[in-house]
C-alpha cells in the first residue's frame, strides 16, 4: 500500500472534471482519508486543459507532489500533460471506444475502460466520468459503495432516479475492471474519522458568518466568487443579505452603506476589482468606517490569467490609494485559519474603525482539503464590536452644545461609533477633511489633528495586538524560511524532506502583512534567510530587507502554479549548498 495516493482526471473544460475529482475527493474525506486537492483549469467556459488532482492519506497531507499514481485521461493532451509526474507502477484510466489512441509509456500500465457505452448501459452517456471513478476503486481497491454518500450529496436534487443510474455506472466501472483486469498494486486504507471538506473561499464564508457579517455585496470575479456562492442562501438564515452588484463600484460601495447603518459588512473579489474599489477604500478609511475587503489574487497585471495563481498584489494592498491611508492587511496561510482570520478581520475593523484587507490567493482558495470538525468551533468564536456607545453612554462623548462627535481626538486614536437610531447620535462623515464632528474643514491644526488620529489607531493595535508568527523547525537551524500567504504547507512538507537528508530549517509562516512582527532577531540568529513567495518581485522579501536592513534570497515562483514540496526541497536545498544565486532562486 502506498503511504498516500495521488490520483488526477483531466480533459477539457466543460467534461465535468471538477465535479467528478469532488466526489471522489469528499468520498475519500468521509472514509477517514486526509485529502489536499489541486486544480489546473483554463479561463474558458468549454475547450481548454483542465485537471483536478487529489492527495490522500490516512496522515495529514498539506501539499501537492510531483508524482501521479492513478490518472483518468479523458484526451491525449491530459496525458501529454502529465508524463514527468507519472511513473514505473503508475495507472492510466482511458477509453478505447473513442476516437482517439491513448499513446501510454511502456513502463506505465493502461486500463483500457469503454466508459461511454456502460455510462449509456446505466442510463446516459453523461455519466462517463463516474464509471470512471468506480473503475478506479478497483483499481485502487477503494469499496465502490463509499462513493454512494458523494454521489447522493452531488445529484440528490435532480432525483433519486439520477442518483441510482450514477450508483449503478460507478459499479458498472468497477465490475468491469475486476473482471478484466487482474489486481493492481494499491490499497486505500480506510478509517473511522469524518473529516470536513472545505475550500478557502468556503472558509472565509463560513468564518464571516461565524462573525457575524450580515450583508455582503460581491461582483463574480475569479477566484473570489465562491466566497459569495457560499454566503447565498446561507446568510439569510441569519438574517443577513448577499447582493450581486453591477460592478466592483458598486459591490464596496453598497458595503460601505451597510457598514455605516450598523451591519458587519463585506465585500470580496480579485486583483482587477482591487483597483476599481481603490477610491472607495480611501472613503471608507477617511470616514473611519469598519469593512473587510478581501482580495482573492490570481496572476496580474490586467486581466493577467484568471485561472492562474500568484501573489502579486501585495504592494496594491499595502500603498494603493491616494494619500496616506491607515489599513490593517492580514493574509491566512492556511484554509483554516482563512476561517479564524476572517473572524479577526472583522473584530479588528470594528475595534480601530479602519479598513482591512483580508488577502488569500487562487491556490488556497480553490483546494479542498480535510480539516477535523473541530478546528471550526463556533462556540470559542468572539465578537468584539469596538467602541459602540448607546443611549446610556453617549453623553460622555458630546461637545458643549450637545453633538455627537464622530471623529473625536481620542487619545488611542478610536473614536466612539453610534449606530444610527441611537439617541443623540445623529451626525455626518464626509471623504472631506473633517473635524471632530465630521464637517468638512481646511482648518491646519484640524488637519493635523485628525491625519495624525488615524494614524495613531495603527500605532495603538501594534501595541494592542498579537502580531505573530507561526514557528516550525529547529530554532537554531542555520537557515531560515519566512512565507506568507498559501505556501506553508508546502514549505513545511519539503521541510520534512530537507530533515530526513539531515538538514534543519527553521520556517516562519507569517499572517500578517500589516502590522507584521520584528524579525529582526530571529534573522540575525541565523547564517542565511529565504524569503518564499510566488511573485517575480519578491515583494513580501522587500518588505524584510526594509524591516532589518540586510539582504535576504529569495525563492520565487511567477508561472502560474503553486508550489509543491519537491521543488521547494530542491530550491531550499541550493541555497544550503551554496549553488544558489546569491539572491534569488526561481523555482
Amino acid at each position: 500500500m502506498a503511504e498516500d495516493l495521488n490520483w488526477a482526471i483531466g480533459g477539457e473544460a466543460g467534461d465535468g472534471i471538477d465535479s467528478t475529482g469532488k466526489i471522489f475527493a469528499q468520498a475519500q474525506s468521509r472514509a477517514g482519508r486526509h485529502v489536499f486537492t489541486s486544480k489546473d483549469f483554463a479561463s474558458r467556459i468549454r475547450g481548454g486543459y483542465t485537471a483536478y488532482k487529489i492527495r490522500s492519506s490516512t496522515d495529514r497531507v498539506q501539499s501537492v507532489v510531483n508524482r501521479l499514481d492513478v490518472l483518468v485521461a479523458l484526451t491525449q493532451r491530459t496525458i501529454d500533460e502529465n508524463l514527468d509526474e507519472l511513473h514505473d507502477g503508475s495507472v492510466v484510466v482511458y477509453d478505447g471506444e473513442r476516437s482517439w489512441e491513448a499513446e501510454i509509456p511502456g513502463d506505465i500500465t493502461g486500463v483500457d475502460v469503454p466508459l461511454k457505452s456502460l455510462a449509456e448501459d446505466a442510463g446516459g452517456a453523461i455519466m462517463r466520468n463516474v464509471v470512471a471513478l468506480g473503475a478506479v476503486c478497483a483499481i485502487v481497491d477503494f469499496p465502490v459503495e463509499k462513493l454512494d454518500e458523494a454521489l447522493e450529496k452531488r445529484f440528490g436534487g435532480k432525483g433519486e432516479k439520477i442518483v441510482e443510474n450514477n450508483k449503478t455506472a460507478a459499479r458498472k466501472g468497477a465490475d468491469y475492471v475486476e473482471e478484466e483486469y487482474d489486481g493492481f498494486d494499491y490499497s486505500l486504507e480506510t478509517t473511522d474519522s469524518d473529516y470536513v471538506l472545505l475550500n478557502g473561499d468556503e472558509a472565509i464564508g463560513m468564518g464571516a458568518i461565524a462573525a457575524g457579517c450580515r450583508f455582503y455585496a460581491g461582483y463574480p470575479i475569479t477566484p473570489a466568487t465562491d466566497v459569495m456562492e457560499y454566503l447565498t442562501g446561507r446568510i439569510d438564515q441569519f438574517g443577513g443579505h448577499v447582493v450581486q452588484a453591477e460592478d466592483e463600484l458598486s459591490a464596496i460601495n453598497m458595503a460601505l452603506g451597510a457598514a455605516r447603518a450598523g451591519a458587519r459588512s463585506m465585500t470580496a473579489t480579485s486583483g482587477p476589482g482591487i483597483d476599481l474599489m481603490t477610491e472607495t477604500f480611501g472613503l471608507v478609511a477617511t470616514s473611519e468606517t469598519p469593512l473587510v475587503i478581501c482580495d482573492v489574487m490570481r496572476a496580474g497585471p490586467s486581466t493577467g490569467m484568471p485561472t492562474k495563481q500568484e501573489q502579486g498584489d501585495l504592494n496594491s494592498l499595502l500603498y494603493g490609494g491616494h494619500g496616506e491611508i491607515p489599513r490593517f492587511v492580514i493574509a491566512p496561510t492556511t484554509i483554516s485559519e482563512c476561517f479564524h482570520k476572517t473572524i479577526e478581520a472583522f473584530n479588528l475593523a470594528e475595534q480601530y474603525q479602519t479598513p482591512v484587507y483580508l488577502v488569500a490567493d487562487l491556490s488556497m482558495a480553490v483546494t479542498e482539503q480535510t480539516f477535523a470538525p473541530e478546528e471550526f468551533d463556533m462556540d470559542a468564536v468572539e465578537i468584539d464590536r469596538g467602541k459602540v456607545v448607546d443611549d446610556d453612554s453617549i453623553d460622555h462623548y458630546l461637545d458643549e452644545q450637545d453633538r455627537f462627535q464622530p471623529h473625536y481626538d481620542a487619545a488611542d486614536g478610536v473614536s466612539p461609533r453610534a449606530f444610527p437610531g441611537t439617541d443623540g447620535g445623529a451626525h455626518m462623515s464626509t471623504g472631506l477633511e473633517h473635524d471632530e464632528l465630521g464637517r468638512r474643514t481646511e482648518d491646519t491644526d484640524e488637519r493635523i489633528d485628525q491625519v495624525e488620529k488615524r494614524q495613531r489607531k495603527v500605532e495603538t493595535a501594534k501595541q494592542e495586538e498579537d502580531w505573530s508568527y507561526r514557528d516550525y523547525g529547529d530554532p537554531d537551524a542555520d537557515t531560515l524560511v519566512i512565507s506568507w500567504g498559501s505556501n506553508e504547507g508546502a514549505i513545511v512538507e519539503a521541510m520534512d524532506a530537507l530533515q530526513s537528508e539531515g538538514t534543519d530549517v527553521r520556517f516562519l509562516s507569517v499572517p500578517y502583512i500589516f502590522p507584521r512582527p520584528d524579525l529582526s532577531e530571529e534573522i540575525e540568529a541565523a547564517e542565511r534567510t529565504v524569503v518564499v513567495e510566488c511573485n517575480a518581485q519578491g515583494q513580501f522579501a522587500d518588505l524584510i530587507e526594509h524591516d532589518v536592513l540586510e539582504r535576504v534570497q529569495r525563492v520565487t515562483k511567477f508561472d502560474g502554479v503553486r508550489f509543491d514540496a519537491d521543488e521547494l526541497a530542491d530550491a531550499i536545498r541550493d541555497v544550503v549548498d551554496g549553488s544558489a544565486a546569491a539572491d534569488e532562486v526561481t523555482a
